[in-house]
C-alpha cells in the first residue's frame, strides 16, 4: 500500500469520525443549575424540568419559554435536600421527596397541595399518576407504598424481601412496576396488591420505566440484563445488546410509536435502541460542566421532543440538552 494511498485512508478516517462527532454533538444547551443538579426529571412531552440541587431547592423550569417557572423549598425549609422527583404524565402536578417526607406541587398555580411524612424506613424513588391523584413510592425497608391521595387509601406491597430502588406508576395509578436488590421487578395492580407478572434478573434491580400507553415494561439490574418485556402477556420482548460487562441505566424512555427506547447513564451516554431487536443504533454523550473533577456527568432523565425527532436531556451537571435523532431510525 502507498504512503499516499494511507494518508488518504487515515485522513478519510480522520473525516468521518469528525463528522460523526459533529452529528452527535448537542444542537442546544440551558444551564438549570448553576452548581449542578442532584435529581432531575423532565415531563414525558419534555415541556417541563423539575431538578433538585444542594443550593436552591427544588426549580420547575419551562422548556418552551426557557424560563425559571417556580422555585419550591420542601417544607419551606431552604436546608432541606430532595432526593426523588417526579412529574404527572399529564403536566398537572409534580411531587418531590425527601428521605421521610414528599411533596405534591400544581404546575399551573404553583402552590402546595400537600406536605406528607412517613412513619417507616426512607424514600427510595417516587411516582405520582395524573391530577395527583395517588402516589407511588419504594422504601428501604422493601415495601412499596400505595396511596390514593383523593380518598387516603393505602396499599402496602410486600413482594420484595431487599430494599426498593425503584418505581414507576402508569399515568392512571392503576398499575406499578416496582424493582429490587432482590433481583426481581414486579408489576402488580394497585387496587388489589396482586401480581400481575414477576421479571426475574442475575443481580439487583437498578431501573424499571412503564411505557405510558401500556405496552411494555423496562427492567435493568445492577450488571448483565436490560430488559423490554410486553405488559399484556409478561413475554420478554427484547433484551438490549451491548458489550459492555457492566451497564448502569439512569435514565430510560419509550417513545410514542412504541418503537424506539433512549436510555442515560452514569457515563455521560445517552443511547437509543430498537425496541424489537434490541440493537443500538445511535449513541450521545451530555456535556459535563465546565471545570469539574472528572469530567463526567450522569444522565439524569432523557424524553423524546419535536414529534419524536429529538432528544432533550437533563444531566448532573445542571444543563439540558437537545440531540438529533437520525432520520430513518426506526427502519435500520
Amino acid at each position: 500500500m502507498s504512503i499516499f494511498r494511507t494518508f488518504l485512508i487515515v485522513f478519510s478516517c480522520f473525516l468521518a469520525i469528525a463528522c460523526t462527532d459533529k452529528k452527535q454533538q448537542a444542537v442546544a444547551s440551558y444551564e438549570h443549575a448553576a452548581q449542578g443538579a442532584f435529581s432531575s426529571t423532565l415531563s414525558n412531552d419534555g415541556k417541563y424540568s423539575l431538578i433538585s440541587s444542594i443550593n436552591h431547592g427544588v426549580a420547575l423550569w419551562d422548556n418552551q419559554q426557557q424560563v425559571l417557572k417556580y422555585q419550591w423549598f420542601q417544607q419551606q425549609s431552604q436546608d432541606s435536600l430532595v432526593y426523588a422527583v417526579a412529574i404527572a404524565f399529564d403536566n398537572s402536578v409534580a411531587v418531590t421527596a425527601e428521605k421521610t417526607t414528599f411533596a405534591v406541587w400544581d404546575i399551573t398555580t404553583g402552590k402546595n397541595k400537600g406536605y406528607y411524612k412517613i412513619q417507616k424506613a426512607s424514600i427510595r424513588d417516587i411516582a405520582i399518576s395524573n391530577q395527583g391523584r395517588s402516589v407511588l413510592y419504594g422504601r428501604s425497608d422493601g415495601v412499596v407504598v400505595f396511596i390514593n391521595l383523593e380518598t387516603g387509601r393505602r396499599i402496602e406491597f410486600l413482594g420484595h424481601q431487599d430494599k426498593v430502588n425503584t418505581v414507576d406508576l402508569s399515568p392512571n395509578g392503576r398499575f406499578a412496576l416496582s424493582g429490587s436488590n432482590d433481583y426481581v421487578a414486579y408489576f402488580w395492580d394497585t387496587r388489589t396488591g396482586q401480581v400481575i407478572h414477576r421479571f426475574n434478573h442475575p443481580t439487583r434491580v437498578t431501573h424499571v420505566t412503564l411505557d405510558p400507553q401500556g405496552r411494555y415494561a423496562f427492567t435493568a439490574d445492577s450488571m448483565a440484563q436490560a430488559n423490554v418485556w410486553k405488559l399484556t402477556t409478561g413475554d420478554l420482548v427484547s433484551k438490549l445488546k451491548y458489550i459492555a460487562r457492566q451497564k448502569i441505566f439512569t435514565a430510560v424512555r419509550f417513545n410514542e410509536q412504541g418503537t424506539l427506547l433512549a436510555t442515560g447513564s452514569p457515563n455521560k451516554r445517552v443511547d437509543l435502541w430498537q425496541i424489537p431487536s434490541g440493537e443500538k443504533i445511535q449513541t450521545w454523550q451530555v456535556a459535563p460542566r465546565e471545570g469539574s473533577k472528572p469530567k463526567s456527568a450522569v444522565v439524569l432523565d432523557v424524553t423524546f421532543t419535536d414529534n419524536g425527532k429529538s432528544l432533550l436531556t437533563e444531566s448532573s451537571s445542571g444543563i439540558a440538552e437537545r440531540f438529533i435523532i437520525r432520520e430513518n431510525n426506526e427502519h435500520n
